[in-house]
C-alpha cells in the first residue's frame, strides 16, 4: 500500500500560487472535565459568500497542524482534537480551479494522495478525533467528518452532501470507502450516487443524523458549547455512541451485492452507459465492502486520477463555470435600473401551464397576480389547482398556514380583462398560434397602462410578428419558459428589433426575482433550446420513416449522453407541441431541418410509444405503427449514420446559429441546453462533445473552441 509519508507533494504546491488559503487555527478548549481538547477553526478569512476550500496549500498548512497536535497528543498535552469551521461553513470541499489545472496525471494523483494523507491522519492522532459539522459541508468538507472518530452536526447547517459524481469525480479523499462502512451500502447509495443525480439534492442535517452520519445534532443557539460538552462525555465514558450500521453490523455477503446490482441496472436504465463517474463510483462502493482503509484510499486514488484527467471532467468544469458564472452575469442585459417595478402581475389565461406561472409569480415575487380565461369555468379550474398546489406545499412543510393563507389572497381570477389595468407585467399562455397571440394583445394594450410590459411564453413563433399589431410594440418581450415551469432554470427571454430597453431589463429582474437564469436570445425561429431539440428530433423522426426500428433509433442517439432518448422526449413535450415545433424550424429552414406529415398524425392518438419500466421508450404502439406504416421506409439506418447526421447537424445549426447572431457566444447556447433541457454537464452542453467527436470540424471545418476543451492527453480516458 501506499505510504503517503514519503511523498513530495512540491509540484503540486508549485500550483497553489493563487489559492485564497484556509487556514487552521488553533485553540486548546477546556472541558468541564478538565480535559483538554486541541479545537482547530477552519478559516479563509473571508466572509460565509466565500467558503472555505481545501486546496494545495490549504491542505499542506492542515497537515501540519495536525502532525503538531499529533506530538502534542504523544506528550499528554491534550486528551482529544476537534474541527470546525468558520461560522456557517465548514468547508465547501476541494477546490474545483485548482483540480482542473492539474496538468500531469502525477499531479492529478498529487491530489488524492494530499487528501488521503492528510485526511486520514485524523483518525490516527493517538487521542479521539472530532468532527463539528458546524455548517456547509460538502464533498472534501464532509470527507473531514467521515475520516473524523466521531461527528455532530448543527440543525441549522445549509447542506451536507458528496456531489461529486455530479462534476464527473468521485468522493476521492475517504468518502467511498468509509461512507458504506459507516453507513451501509443502500444509503451510501443514495448518498454518493443517487442525489447528486437528482439535479444534485442535499442533505439537510436532520436527514444525515437519521442516517447515521452524524453521531449527534444539536441546535445553532449553542451548537459549539452542546458540542463540546457532548465530547467530553464521550471521552469521560457518560455519552455511548452507539451506531445502526457499525461494521459488525453490516450484512455484507448478501446485500451488498444484491444493492449494487439493482443499483446498476437503475443507472442504465436512466442514465444509459456513457457518464463514467457514477459507474466508477459504483464500483467503488460495491468493493468497499471487503479490504483495509488503506486498500480502500488506493483505489480512490486511481479512480481519481482517471477522472480528473479525461474529456468528461474538463466537459463538466466547462459547464459548472457557465452556471456557476455566465448564468449570474446575462450577456447583453440592460442596466438593471431601467427594469419598472412589478407590484401587480396578469396572466391571460387559466389552463395548466399558466396555472403553473401564477403560482410561481405567486411565491417568489409574492405580488398580486390574476388570471383571465374566454369563460369562468376555466378560470375556475385555474384557481383549484393553485389551491390545491398550495396545500400541497404547506402539507410537506414548505409553506406555514399564515403563508399559504397569504398567497391564496393575492390570487385572483376572473373573465374581466379591465381588471389587467393596473398590472405591471403580463404574459400570455395561450394556444400556440399567432393570429391568436395577436388578438390577444390588440385586445389588452388598450386597458393596460403605457408603461406595463408585455410577455409572450411562445416556445417558437417570431416575438416580432406576434406584436405586429401593437400600437407600442417596444413593450413587448418574449419571455420563454421551460416545462415543468417551477423546476427548471432557464428562461429565454427574447428580442426583438423593436423591444425597448426598460423592457428588456424588466424582463430579467423578473426573471431573477423568480429564481431563474435568464438568456438573450435574438427573435430567430425556436430561439436557442428548441431549435437544437427539433434537429434531435427531426433526425430520430427521419431515421423511423427511412425504416429503422423505434428502439434501434433511441439507441443509436445513446453516446450523446442525453437525459432522455428523441422519442422519449417527444412523449414528454407532447406529440401536437413537437408537431407544431418541427413545422415552424422546417418552415424556416427546410434545407436543414425535417418534418413529416406523421408526427400530426400521432399526435392524433391517445398513446404513441410504449415504454419499459425505466420509462425508455421500446417503439410504436401497434396504434402508432398501422397509422404510419403506409409511409414508412424499408431500409434501416445504421447506428453510426444516425449519430454522425445528428452530430454533425447539431454542429451546423449552433454554427449558423451563431454567425445569425441569435445569442453572442457557443457558451450561451451550451448554458441553455444545460438549464433548459438537461443536457449533461459531461458533454459540457454540446460543443464540447461536438468538438471532440470531430462533428465540427465536418461541418464546418473548424472547433468551437480553440483549442477543443479536452481531458490531459485529449483521449478519452
Amino acid at each position: 500500500m501506499t505510504n503517503y509519508d514519503e511523498i513530495d507533494f512540491s509540484p503540486l504546491l508549485a500550483l497553489a500560487d493563487d489559492e485564497v488559503i484556509t487556514h487552521s487555527r488553533v485553540r486548546d478548549v477546556r472541558l468541564p472535565s478538565g480535559k483538554v481538547l486541541a479545537l482547530i477553526t477552519l478559516d479563509n478569512g473571508r466572509d460565509h459568500t466565500r467558503p472555505n476550500t481545501l486546496g494545495p496549500a490549504t491542505m499542506a498548512e492542515l497537515g501540519e497542524t495536525l502532525e503538531g497536535l499529533k506530538r502534542r497528543a504523544a506528550a499528554g498535552e491534550i486528551q482529544a482534537v476537534g474541527i470546525t469551521g468558520k461560522q456557517y461553513i465548514l468547508a465547501a470541499g476541494a477546490d474545483l480551479s485548482d483540480i482542473s489545472r492539474v496538468g500531469s496525471k502525477d499531479n492529478a494523483r498529487l491530489v488524492a494522495q494530499l487528501g488521503h494523507k492528510v485526511l486520514g491522519s485524523l483518525s490516527e492522532l493517538g487521542v479521539p478525533s472530532f468532527a463539528f459539522v458546524n455548517g456547509l459541508a460538502l464533498g472534501g468538507g464532509l470527507e473531514i467528518a467521515l475520516n473524523a472518530d466521531y461527528r455532530t452536526v448543527d440543525a441549522s447547517a445549509a447542506a451536507i452532501a458528496l456531489p461529486e459524481v455530479f462534476l464527473g469525480l468521485i468522493p476521492g479523499w475517504g468518502g467511498a470507502y468509509l461512507l458504506p462502512n459507516l453507513i451501509g451500502i443502500e444509503n451510501a447509495l443514495e448518498v454518493v450516487i443517487s442525489n447528486p443525480l437528482k439535479q444534485n439534492r442535499m442533505l439537510r442535517p436532520q436527514q444525515a443524523y437519521e442516517l447515521g452520519i452524524m453521531d449527534a445534532i444539536f441546535p445553532p443557539a449553542n451548537y459549539l458549547e452542546d458540542s463540546l460538552r457532548w465530547a467530553d462525555g464521550v471521552l469521560g465514558g457518560t455519552v455511548t455512541v452507539t451506531r445502526r450500521n457499525e461494521p459488525g453490523k453490516i450484512e455484507r455477503l448478501t446485500k451488498w451485492p444484491i444493492a449494487v446490482k439493482v443499483a446498476r441496472g437503475m443507472l442504465e436504465s436512466k442514465i444509459g452507459t456513457v457518464p463514467k463517474a457514477p459507474y466508477v463510483a459504483l464500483e467503488l462502493l460495491d468493493k468497499a465492502k471487503s479490504g483495509t482503509k488503506a486498500e480502500g484510499f488506493a483505489r480512490e486514488d486511481d479512480a481519481l486520477v482517471e477522472l480528473v484527467t479525461g474529456d468528461q471532467f474538463a466537459a463538466s468544469m466547462y459547464a459548472f463555470d457557465l452556471v456557476q458564472k455566465r448564468a449570474k452575469r446575462p450577456v447583453g442585459a440592460p442596466d438593471k435600473s431601467l427594469a419598472r417595478p412589478v407590484a401587480k402581475v396578469g396572466i391571460i389565461g387559466a389552463g395548466l401551464m399558466a396555472s403553473q406561472f401564477a403560482l410561481l409569480f405567486l411565491r417568489r415575487l409574492q405580488v398580486p397576480v390574476v388570471i383571465t380565461d374566454i369563460d369562468q369555468a376555466r378560470v375556475d379550474k385555474g384557481l383549484a389547482y393553485i389551491d390545491e398546489e398550495i396545500a400541497k406545499l404547506q402539507a410537506k412543510g414548505r409553506l406555514d398556514a399564515d403563508g399559504a393563507n397569504r398567497l391564496r389572497a393575492l390570487i385572483h381570477g376572473t373573465t374581466d380583462k379591465s381588471e389587467y389595468a393596473d398590472c405591471d407585467f403580463v404574459i400570455e399562455a395561450v394556444f400556440e398560434e399567432v393570429g391568436v397571440k395577436q388578438e390577444v394583445f390588440a385586445e389588452l394594450e388598450p386597458l393596460i397602462a403605457e408603461d406595463a410590459i408585455l410577455a409572450t411564453n411562445t416556445s417558437s413563433l417570431s416575438v416580432e410578428e406576434i406584436g405586429a399589431k401593437l400600437k407600442h410594440p417596444e413593450r413587448l418581450v418574449g419571455f420563454h419558459f421551460f416545462n415543468p415551469v417551477a423546476v427548471m432554470p432557464l428562461i429565454e427571454i427574447v428580442k426583438t428589433p423593436h423591444t425597448a430597453d426598460a423592457a428588456l431589463a424588466t424582463a430579467f429582474t423578473v426573471a431573477k426575482g423568480l429564481g431563474k437564469n435568464a438568456v438573450l436570445t435574438a427573435d430567430a425561429p425556436g430561439f436557442v433550446v428548441n431549435r437544437l431539440l427539433a434537429k434531435v428530433m427531426g433526425e430520430a423522426a427521419r431515421a423511423v420513416y427511412e425504416g429503422t426500428p423505434v428502439a434501434d433509433v433511441e439507441k443509436a442517439f445513446a453516446p450523446l449522453g442525453l437525459p432522455m432518448g428523441p422519442f422519449q422526449l417527444i412523449d414528454l413535450v407532447g406529440w401536437k407541441v413537437a408537431a407544431h415545433v418541427q413545422d415552424t424550424m422546417a418552415d424556416a429552414f427546410p434545407e436543414r431541418f425535417y418534418a413529416n406529415e406523421n408526427l400530426h398524425v400521432l399526435a392524433e392518438l391517445a398513446d404513441v410509444v410504449e415504454k419499459d419500466k425505466g420509462g425508455r421508450v421500446t417503439g410504436f404502439t401497434k396504434a402508432a405503427e398501422k397509422a404510419i406504416k403506409p409511409a414508412v421506409g424499408r431500409t434501416p439506418v445504421p447506428a453510426a449514420e444516425i449519430l454522425r447526421r445528428v452530430q454533425d447537424g447539431l454542429a451546423q445549426e449552433m454554427r449558423v446559429m451563431l454567425d445569425e447572431g441569435v445569442v453572442p457566444e457557443v457558451q450561451d447556447i451550451d448554458l441553455c441546453l444545460i438549464l433548459g433541457a438537461g443536457w449533461p454537464f459531461i458533454d459540457g452542453g454540446a460543443s464540447p462533445y461536438l468538438d471532440r467527436e470531430g462533428a465540427s470540424e465536418r461541418a464546418f471545418g473548424d472547433t468551437f473552441h480553440h483549442p477543443p476543451i479536452r481531458g490531459i492527453g485529449g483521449a478519452n480516458v
